[in-house]
């Protein structure tokens, strides 16, 4: 069954390229292919057996599934369809290469998430790089789109090159990459603590943690609001799946030694990423920021060795992205209708965009971890189980709690009340009901997995029982 969510975006890839002439059959195509995808990842799931940590549906002897990599397989897969119907009629110059770099994201993002071979998964983890890199450097809307581009590209790339040769180093020391049979290979501690800190930098790269973070807000700002949307609902939980996947399980002396150290850092990239917010002027660099405090409060909770620190630190994945992927869409409306994301200009859109408004006020409700919401449920878990792990770095994590409702009501107050801005063209359009149907799933599953989160926990529940370690 794997197979075929393969299969399907490389067909359609083909399809696209060979046979799609206008913009409207590019479109249409990559989008009916996405769905049918969509539908095939909806019967895996109904199919996935809960009661096991086993790897399911395994074939080839190269791909197999858990409780942690369907429900980002399942959020890949969710969010492709809305992707490309955003990008209908948003992008104006070469329609096709953009939706093809689209569905290669998906591509290599599905990969990522199912292959039990440490090359393999290094493979499809690069092979995200080059269609975001060329989404990035020739369909940004500003000047330093090229800037953004090559910093983003330059900076995975030094953490690929260290991953590269911790491959190298593994597979001389055990003789495979094989991920199950490494498993059953003990391995040094000595050697444990090298291969852990090369893993950690490359993945650290991709979350993003301080101080290798500066490529992150420059590639929002600059992306195209499809391209934001995937950087942060899947690129961004790379790092943490191989966190999860293969640094935890292979590595467990050295992650027991250096959890102070990923704890240190992640408090500071929550203070700091926070207070960042409040002094930014850009409405994607709020959003970008917020998402590298969320993410590394999803790390710290991946680090606590801790059965609800762990099931809280997936679930905060999915949340982050379906809550991070609607607070993207909804400043590319404001940008499709008035061409600047810079907060001075925005004042009382209430008065004239009161669905976007009331849209807008719950999505930054949800980012702050409000209870009925996604948000609530993984924070609530993930101080739980940092709180299990030492109370200090709980009680620092959660000034989260404080900073993240301080710079997104300030936000949102600054954009949707006070007297209307005479700055902005007297285009007066509410969220049109295209870009309804793209954010009315994301609000349904915030909802759905805020208020019964058991179901993504019963499937995560063997997984993450399996992963601690003593």
């Amino acid at each position: 069954m794997l197979e075929i969510l393969l299969l399907i975006p490389a067909l359609s890839i083909v399809t696209v390229w060979l046979y799609c002439k206008v913009a409207q059959e590019v479109v249409f195509t990559a989008l009916a292919f996405s769905i049918i995808n969509l539908a095939h990842t909806l019967l895996i799931v109904h199919f996935f057996d809960g009661s096991t940590a086993a790897f399911q549906f395994q074939s080839l002897g190269i791909f197999g599934i858990d409780g942690i990599s369907l429900w980002l397989i399942f959020l890949t897969n969710m969010l492709m369809p809305i992707v490309i119907l955003s990008s209908w009629k948003a992008v104006n110059i070469m329609v096709k290469p953009f939706i093809i770099l689209l569905l290669l994201i998906g591509f290599w993002s599905n990969a990522v998430f199912m292959v039990l071979d440490l090359l393999l998964f290094y493979i499809s983890f690069e092979g995200v790089l080059i269609p975001m890199f060329f989404l990035i450097g020739f369909y940004g809307g500003r000047n330093r789109k090229i800037h953004a581009a090559y910093q983003f590209f330059l900076y995975t790339l030094f953490g690929s090159l260290l991953l590269f040769l911790a491959l190298i180093v593994l597979y001389l020391e055990t003789g495979t990459t094989d991920y199950q049979v490494l498993l059953t290979i003990p391995i040094s501690q000595n050697r444990q603590y090298i291969l852990w800190l090369a893993f950690f930098i490359s993945l650290a790269i991709k979350i993003p943690m301080i101080p290798v973070h500066i490529w992150l807000p420059e590639a929002h700002v600059e992306a195209p609001t499809a391209a934001s949307v995937i950087l942060a609902a899947i690129l961004l939980k790379l790092g943490s799946y191989g966190f999860l996947r293969y640094v935890i399980p292979l590595f467990p002396d050295g992650s027991t030694y250096f959890t102070p150290l990923v704890c240190t850092m992640c408090i500071l990239a929550i203070i700091y990423s926070s207070v960042a917010c409040l002094a930014q002027v850009d409405a994607k660099k709020i959003i970008a920021y917020s998402s590298i405090g969320h993410m590394n409060t999803a790390t710290i909770a991946l680090f606590t060795n801790d059965y609800h620190g762990l099931s809280a630190g997936v679930y905060f994945l999915i949340s982050h992205g379906l809550i991070s992927s609607a607070l993207f869409l909804l400043i590319g409306v404001l940008y499709d209708r008035y061409h600047t994301r810079t907060i001075k200009y925005y004042r009382g859109l209430v008065m004239i965009m009161p669905v976007f408004t009331v849209l807008f006020l719950i999505f930054s409700l949800a980012n702050v971890a409000v209870p009925g919401t996604s948000g609530f449920i993984s924070e609530f878990l993930t101080f739980l189980g940092a709180l299990n792990l030492n109370p200090f770095i709980a009680v620092s994590a959660s000034i989260a709690i404080v900073l993240a409702p301080a710079y997104a009501l300030w936000f949102f107050h600054r954009v949707s009340y006070g007297s209307f801005s005479t700055y902005l063209p007297s285009l007066y359009q509410d969220v049109t009901a295209k870009e309804l149907h793209l954010l009315l799933p994301l609000l349904f599953f915030t909802f759905l997995f805020g208020i019964y989160p058991q179901l993504i926990f019963e499937p995560l529940h063997m997984s993450c029982l399996s992963l601690l370690h003593d």
